[in-house]
């Protein structure tokens, strides 16, 4: 029986389902906070809130598991370190989602997700706009 075995496909193949949720629970661990679609915001907890419970958890088998789905080593080791010992009290509920309104162009619901308690400086750094090269 397949009882409560129902996934949101977001009208992808599995494969790429599976690795926007990697790719997306990725930048979550590694910037804290992303602005994302709010059924993939919803499907994202889930991952996520996966992971930190892994790193809390704080053993081999643990790490192993999380550097299978994580992309980045060095968001694992922050995930170990630092995300591990902030969360250490807390049973669950790590991450907050935000509705943010419609997106623009299709209209889509959109919603912040980050997690709770969250370190301001791990925001990414502003890209300064291109210039045009000035010809001599």
């Amino acid at each position: 029986m397949r009882h409560l075995k129902r996934k949101t496909t977001f009208g992808r193949s599995g494969s790429h389902r599976i690795a926007m949720l990697r790719n997306m629970v990725t930048s979550l661990l590694e910037y804290e906070k992303i602005t994302t679609t709010l059924s993939k915001a919803k499907e994202l907890r889930r991952h996520a809130e996966k992971m930190v419970t892994l790193g809390k958890r704080g053993d081999l088998g643990s790490r192993r598991r999380a550097l299978g789905y994580v992309r980045s080593k060095s968001v694992v080791h922050k995930l170990f370190t630092g995300l591990a010992e902030r969360y250490k009290e807390r049973n669950g509920g790590y991450t907050r989602i935000y509705k943010l309104g419609a997106r623009v162009g299709d209209n889509a619901p959109m919603a912040v997700i980050e997690l709770v308690d969250r370190d301001p400086s791990a925001m990414p750094k502003r890209r300064k706009p291109m210039t045009k090269a000035v010809k001599e």
